[in-house]
């Protein structure tokens, strides 16, 4: 064997034994073991002047470098839209629906700094961040420094490859303790540091490491889905987080985020949410992207503070569409600056699922809501009692209705049910009747005063005086007046928020901004089952439901006796002159020129109105690149279809 041959012996060893370490975590060989042979390598190379592509000595860190060079990546590296709250990304999935029956994958958001790295002909070349999506820096030095992915592939293609430099939390820790005269703060920025240091021995010092999740590009055609790059990226030897789960429905998508919610208190990697993606690459590339985001992905951030604590109690809450929610109380614990004594769940579904049992540990997490939220049992204990399942309404008697993982109240004028819909009639994205709370709405309620939306607008000063005539314990003259005069002032509301103030089942504030397009409340009853399937974030249920609430005499009567009482929603007043006046405008794929809202800007200063889907009032389509199933249903409908360099045109100077 000459010496060539007994280097490639060498590097194909100590890369594997480098597998074994840092991506399996599982070594086979003692460190002795391996500074030996690597020792020899590195012997045989200053002997021979050779070395080799994938060899790990290339690992070490080299001398600094002046600054980073830019590179322009194959592909474009999208950053992720983001969701904080269920209903946004309750929007999310019926926008996946309406291009296709999808699954979806859920994995771990990691808190570090985005890498793209480059191969061609099996070879590793060259490690950018992401930068602006279009243009990185070229950080190549750097990583090299890091052990956790591989210098050789068996793809032959050209790829890049997309993934998260972080520093564990323990890494972190022991750097701080060998660096107290420079300690870093968090992980997050210790990681973007380490890559963006301009001397690569610094970079090792603090010892990074990169999680892969994403094909960014690939010279032949796309893999099928997302679960299968990721065997693709296992089987390459690129080190992934063990969490990744396929999921046939947003239930258990969300059952997923509680999972991960739970778990990252104990994980070593610095997180800050959960990423959702379309598995099926084929109706990825239907939906498409925006300017900024995917279409067909989302990141869902933990922005809350948790704590462990122990269930007391369990009772029963009924909310405005007659939903129980099972409530707990819990011992006393600090949670974000408040004492926190009580804590909720979605459903009696999600309870079970959670194992949740009185007398348990749980974590709970505090976050928009004021009433924070049971994340999952941490621990039970001998005493611990499953919570029973309530047959009937625990505050009217009526027969409770199981449908699917929620109980609901048959009673539409159940107590509790008729005043949460005038607390949520009265919040601040609503009405915002500000000072209107549920204790008062409660007292008006005890009192006879307010039975519907219509009554709070007959409300005088004498409707807030006790059985002795005098004003109720609580209320004052100058609260009373307030009250009264944030009423008059709810009258004038925005069409968007009056529809999320009704209550129509399904619709929340990214729905009710998407129906207020059309213009008034007569105009959204007018519509019909088609046109509301059309809009990006309606799906067939919630089309239902708005059709079932026009059509109820009740609600009409309603709408009739809030319209008399003055109350009159408004939308921002239109431009009706100009280029685009009369069109009804969607806009599909990339535009290079501007951003899709500013292109929305541009149509409406000059006449237009835009629209988040193709339905059967739509005029003219603009289409960008990479146009996915807007355009094809546009096509088929035989709507005006315009490219890039004819809207630009229509634009003219304006």
């Amino acid at each position: 064997m000459n010496d060539q041959q007994r280097m490639r012996e060498l590097c194909d060893i100590l890369n594997q034994w480098a597998y074994e370490y840092y991506v399996l975590d599982a070594p086979s060989v003692s460190d002795r073991e391996y500074d030996k042979l690597y020792d020899e390598l590195r012997a045989l190379e200053r002997d021979t002047g050779v070395v080799f592509d994938d060899s790990p000595t290339r690992r070490v860190g080299g001398e600094p470098v002046k600054g980073f060079e830019r590179h322009t990546h194959i592909a474009r590296l999208f950053s992720l839209d983001k969701a904080v709250t269920e209903d946004e990304l309750n929007a999310f999935f019926t926008r996946v629906k309406k291009a296709g029956e999808a699954t979806f994958t859920v994995e771990y958001k990691y808190d570090g700094l985005t890498v793209c790295l480059t191969y061609e002909n099996g070879a590793f070349v060259r490690a950018t961040t992401r930068g602006n999506g279009v243009e990185g820096e070229d950080v190549t030095a750097q990583v090299l420094t890091v052990p956790s992915f591989p210098l050789k592939i068996s793809y032959r293609g050209t790829l890049e490859v997309r993934g998260e430099a972080i520093i564990r939390l323990s890494a972190l820790q022991k750097y701080n303790e060998e660096h107290p005269d420079e300690s870093l703060k968090n992980a997050r920025n210790a990681a973007a540091g380490a890559i963006r240091n301009l001397d690569p021995k610094v970079t090792r010092t603090r010892r990074p490491e990169i999680l892969f999740y994403d094909i960014n590009y690939m010279s032949e055609a796309p893999l099928p889905s997302q679960a299968e790059e990721r065997e693709f990226l296992l089987k390459e030897g690129f080190k992934t987080f063990p969490y990744f789960r396929v999921c046939k429905t947003p239930e258990e998508v969300f059952s997923c985020i509680d999972e991960i919610e739970v778990g990252r208190r104990s994980l070593d990697v610095l997180t800050d949410g959960a990423v959702i993606k379309v598995n099926e690459e084929t109706i990825r590339s239907d939906m498409g992207a925006t300017d900024k985001f995917p279409r067909w992905a989302i990141a869902f951030k933990f922005e809350a503070e948790e704590a462990e604590t122990t269930v007391e109690r369990v009772f029963w809450q009924v909310g405005r569409t007659g939903k129980l929610t099972p409530l707990a109380e819990v011992e006393p614990v600090e949670l974000a600056g408040a004492t926190v004594r009580r804590a909720t769940l979605n459903n009696f579904g999600d309870l079970t699922k959670k194992d949740v049992k009185v007398h348990s540990r749980v974590l709970i997490r505090r976050s928009n809501e004021v009433i924070p939220e049971i994340l999952g049992a941490v621990s039970h204990v001998e005493g611990s009692v499953p919570v029973e399942k309530p047959a009937v309404c625990p505050y009217c008697g009526s027969p409770v209705i199981e449908t699917g993982a929620n109980l609901f109240c048959s009673n539409e004028n159940c107590p509790p049910r008729v005043v949460q819909k005038l607390t949520h009639y009265c919040s601040k994205n609503a009405a915002d009747v500000e000072g209107m709370s549920e204790e008062t709405l409660q007292f008006l309620f005890d009192k006879g005063k307010v039975r519907r939306f219509s009554d709070l607008y007959a409300l005088t000063r004498e409707s807030f005086l006790g059985d002795d005539e005098k004003l109720y314990k609580g209320f004052g003259e100058k609260k009373v007046g307030n009250l009264l005069a944030a009423i008059e002032a709810s009258k004038h509301i925005p069409l968007d928020r009056f529809l999320y103030a009704i209550g129509i089942g399904g619709i929340g504030r990214v729905a009710a901004r998407d129906l207020a397009d059309f213009g008034s409340v007569e105009a959204v009853a007018a519509l019909t089952f088609d046109d509301l399937v059309a809009l990006e974030n309606i799906g067939e249920i919630t089309a239902n439901s708005i059709l079932a609430y026009f059509a109820h005499p009740e609600n009409r009567e309603e709408l009739c006796r809030l319209r008399v009482a003055g109350v009159v929603p408004f939308t921002k007043e239109r431009v009706t002159e100009g280029r685009f006046a009369g069109e009804s405008v969607v806009l599909t794929g990339t535009l290079f020129a501007m951003s899709r809202p500013e292109a929305q800007k541009r149509i409406e200063a000059l006449g237009g109105t835009c629209q988040s889907a193709v339905t059967g009032k739509t005029t003219l389509v603009v289409a960008g690149e990479k146009a996915g199933s807007k355009l094809e249903k546009a096509k088929k409908a035989g709507i005006r279809i315009i490219g890039e360099a004819e809207f630009l045109s229509m634009l003219g100077g304006n």
